[in-house]
């Protein structure tokens, strides 16, 4: 066991940002984790994955424990089900690799999404039409307030968008150890967003598969988000706004005519969700309020995708929360529709 001070989370998280860790500590194993917390008992915690969901705005002053939990074991299950059980400090996409290379289905939707798999059901993670409660089965995790490992259920974890009880009421309770997901030995092919049946057709597919949705996904992903390895990022910064029907027709009737340069009724993208609601992409609000490509200094929102804010190279947490900030203002000026950041502010 090394528990290390002053330590720079530079390469810990993917924005970049050089922050110090007041202690610093890596575990592998819920033995090791256990070991570690023994020595550091009155100190603050967080709990640190594959550092893509977070954005860091000043130094932390307790222990960041580094999750590196990394195996995938199988079994089977009735019903066409495999049970495939992987360590929360596992690579997401890894992960999802090998699902596709062993043809099980339901997770391709979500392939090349950064960060690891602890956080996947944290965040309830999500893509083209697929979410992790769609196929998440359980998951164990240690308690730091009672100092052992609980196993949840999907109704324990009060899935919600993007939400779970794990960033809510109980956000740095629990450290998550593993997540067993439920997948399907026979796939059941999720092409529901117009994105991947346009790639699907650009790449000539004629047989369709999990490989090839995955190939897709993988492809549409690439052209629209940055690598973080060369432009500092976490992804999609914002939440995609669920507002109701009437507020959606109120929008339509505002921006019909082109108003102020706006879309027309026919270019406003949305997504129902039931009889009552709609989502409205994030970055298309963003971008019609003329952000997209936008930079101060080395904090922007990046030219091929409103969504995602980025880090040019030595942007500070500040900076960028201060540019997200401006953002929402912005839209609630524009379009009377409120943002949520995705990423966690610490």
């Amino acid at each position: 066991m090394q528990v290390q001070q002053n330590y720079s989370l530079k390469n810990y998280n993917t924005f970049g940002i050089n922050v110090l860790a007041r202690y610093f500590a890596e575990f592998e194993s819920v033995n090791h984790l256990k070991a570690i917390l023994n020595h550091q008992e009155n100190t603050s915690k967080m709990i640190l994955g594959g550092g893509s969901n977070i954005l860091f705005t000043k130094d932390f002053s307790g222990l960041v424990l580094k999750n590196n939990i990394s195996f995938i074991e199988e079994f089977q299950e009735s019903d066409g089900k495999v049970l495939v059980r992987a360590g929360a400090g596992m690579n997401w996409h890894r992960f999802v690799l090998h699902c596709v290379e062993n043809n099980y289905g339901g997770v391709e939707n979500l392939s090349l999404i950064p960060g690891n798999v602890g956080a996947s059901p944290m965040q309830n993670i999500g893509a083209y039409g697929v979410e992790i409660k769609d196929v998440f089965h359980e998951l164990e995790a240690y308690d730091l307030k009672e100092n052992i490992v609980r196993k949840f259920k999907a109704a324990e974890c009060e899935f919600g968008y993007r939400d779970s009880i794990f960033k809510k009421k109980d956000k740095g309770r629990f450290v998550i150890l593993n997540v067993t997901f439920a997948l399907n030995m026979k796939p059941v092919f999720n092409t529901s967003y117009g994105a991947i049946e346009q790639e699907l057709e650009r790449m000539n597919i004629t047989q369709l598969s999990i490989k090839a949705i995955s190939d897709a996904v993988i492809n549409i992903r690439s052209s629209k988000l940055p690598d973080p390895a060369f432009i500092g990022n976490a992804g999609s910064f914002f939440k995609n706004p669920v507002i109701s029907k009437e507020e959606f027709e109120r929008i339509k009737e505002l921006y019909h005519s082109s108003v102020n340069g706006m879309a027309s009724l026919k270019e406003i993208p949305f997504y129902t969700i039931d009889e009552k609601q709609v989502k409205i992409p994030a970055g298309w609000l963003i971008e019609q309020c003329g952000w997209k490509g936008y930079r101060n200094g080395d904090a922007g929102c990046y030219d091929k995708q409103a969504l995602v804010l980025v880090n040019y190279g030595h942007a500070t947490g500040d900076e960028i929360y201060t540019l997200s900030s401006d953002i929402i203002q912005s839209v609630k000026e524009q379009f009377r529709i409120d943002l949520d950041r995705e990423v966690n502010i610490l």
